[in-house]
């Protein structure tokens, strides 16, 4: 009978206090209540034997996105909540077969670490849409407590978010794939918040390797001993006080391989690609945000910086300016251009600190590229050393390429007709690219496949109609570049790689 008599005894006093608490609440003026709240909190507080760390999806830095410390729990809570979490939610990979199972809200699992359980927890809050923005839906965001016993506050502290966050690093590279960003906007519908990224990604496995590009042996092997040092560099360019970063430079004629080469760049690195479109972008500041949203180990990509911006020393708005009758210029005023209102206003300038300025320093271990037909078109003070440190020209195929290419399209390591096209690439200077080149070996037919002499013999063909026209422009004078097709017919070399 003591059991029962003890709950009366609880429930007499529980009852007892409720009573008095109507009565302060009704009767006490505001000061006292307030005191006696006050009071009763730090009273809770001190009995309370936990703390708690709340850790929001949303990053507080205006310029982030993300919180990086939210990412790194999510992965690791996701190794962890499928052995013992009640509710899962479960995502495919982009491009992939991979099922992600991760915790979902309001569950709650246990973690262990040196002997001593914490407990997390996941959890959402709404918030009023911004009266700025044109999306009304109420946002989700989403958040987790760590909860622990006070008494361990130091190892948590100190110890176990160092341990968490070591491991999720661990996972993330064990299950990374590349990808290849763009800057295009993007919800992200994969987690509880609508929040808007500055980058959106597909998984990048570019079959393009140092293995299989056409090019000579030496300047492979200059890349790749270039690329290697840059990588294992970190100690030494903290030892000088560089940013550790680096430029590359890929110039020459259009179908010289300088796509393939970043992508055998990223393949050979293990980097992710950001391919920036600068005409995207409106203003320095959405640049210097794109920047802070890149993570480390990647390659930022600008192909045809040249047509991308007009990025010359001297910029003229021609649009304010006007023949008069008589020849002369006269002033007039603009008018408003509404195709020109979301042009990019990103200038030299900004492009200039965003490659080599302090903002620059935001992160580490990456890659800067530039591609362009035309180097002598860009401004100096873009391409000097600091800025882009090394600069690869992208030559016409040689005869190594050539090589290279056989080998790849039609697994041929020599034959004889490979004495004449090294003739026609090496005597004759004849001027084709790997492009070209790796379209006419490519067998179309089983014939050709079978037999792989007539893709050699389209090849020659092509080079001696090359070498024609080149003579023929030459005799008349004209130093338009041109590329010739199979029935002998130019066509400008005006494009892109």
């Amino acid at each position: 009978m003591e059991p029962p008599q003890s709950w009366a005894n609880w429930g007499s006093v529980l009852a007892s206090f409720m009573f008095i608490a109507a009565f302060a609440k009704d009767f006490l003026p505001f000061s006292p209540r307030s005191l006696i709240k006050r009071i009763s909190h730090k009273l809770f507080d001190f009995l309370y034997p936990y703390a708690e760390i709340r850790i929001d999806e949303q990053s507080r830095d205006w310029l982030r996105s993300s919180s990086k410390v939210f990412d790194l729990v999510s992965v690791y809570l996701a190794a962890n909540s499928s052995k013992s979490a009640r509710k899962l939610r479960a995502n495919l990979d982009k491009d992939s077969e991979n099922l992600n199972l991760s915790m979902d809200v309001y569950q709650e699992i246990t973690d262990e670490y040196s002997g001593v359980t914490v407990w997390w927890s996941s959890h959402t809050s709404s918030s009023r849409p911004s009266p700025f923005t044109f999306y009304s839906e109420t946002e989700e965001r989403r958040y987790y407590i760590l909860a622990y016993n006070k008494r361990h506050r130091e190892l948590i502290i100190n110890s176990y978010l160092k341990h968490v966050f070591n491991a999720a690093k661990a996972i993330e590279v064990k299950n990374r794939r590349r990808k290849l960003f763009t800057n295009m906007p993007t919800r992200d519908h994969d987690s509880f918040s609508s929040r808007k990224r500055a980058w959106s990604s597909v998984g990048f496995e570019h079959p393009a390797s140092f293995d299989t590009l056409a090019m000579d042996h030496d300047k492979k092997a200059e890349i790749l001993e270039d690329l290697d040092f840059f990588k294992n560099g970190k100690d030494y360019y903290a030892k000088i006080g560089k940013t550790w970063k680096r430029g590359y430079l890929l110039y020459g004629p259009p179908g010289t391989g300088k796509s393939t080469l970043i992508a055998a760049i990223a393949k050979h690195m293990d980097y992710d690609v950001y391919d920036l479109e600068l005409t995207a972008v409106k203003s320095n500041t959405e640049l210097r945000k794109l920047l802070i949203d890149t993570s480390s180990k990647s390659i930022i990509v600008i192909e045809d910086i040249d047509c991308s911006l007009d990025l010359t020393a001297e910029r003229k708005n021609k649009k304010m300016e006007e023949k008069a009758p008589d020849g002369g210029e006269k002033q007039k005023i603009p008018r408003m251009d509404y195709s020109e209102r979301d042009e990019s206003k990103v200038t030299l300038s900004g492009l200039l600190n965003f490659i080599d300025g302090l903002w620059s320093s935001c992160g580490e271990e990456r890659l800067i590229i530039f591609t362009t037909n035309h180097i002598e078109k860009l401004d100096p003070a873009l391409i000097r050393t600091g800025r882009m440190d090394k600069h690869i020209e992208m030559s016409y195929c040689t005869y190594e390429g050539f090589t290279v290419l056989a080998k790849n399209f039609l697994n041929l390591e020599d034959q004889p007709l490979f004495d004449e096209v090294k003739k026609l690439l090496e005597n004759e200077k004849v001027e084709v690219t790997p492009a070209d080149v790796a379209e006419r070996l490519m067998p179309r037919t089983r014939h050709e496949k079978d037999s792989r002499t007539p893709c050699l013999e389209k090849v020659i063909e092509f080079m001696k109609n090359a070498k024609e026209e080149k003579m023929k422009k030459e005799k008349d004078g004209d130093p338009q570049e041109s590329t010739v097709d199979d029935d002998g017919l130019t066509a400008s070399s005006e494009g892109s790689d």
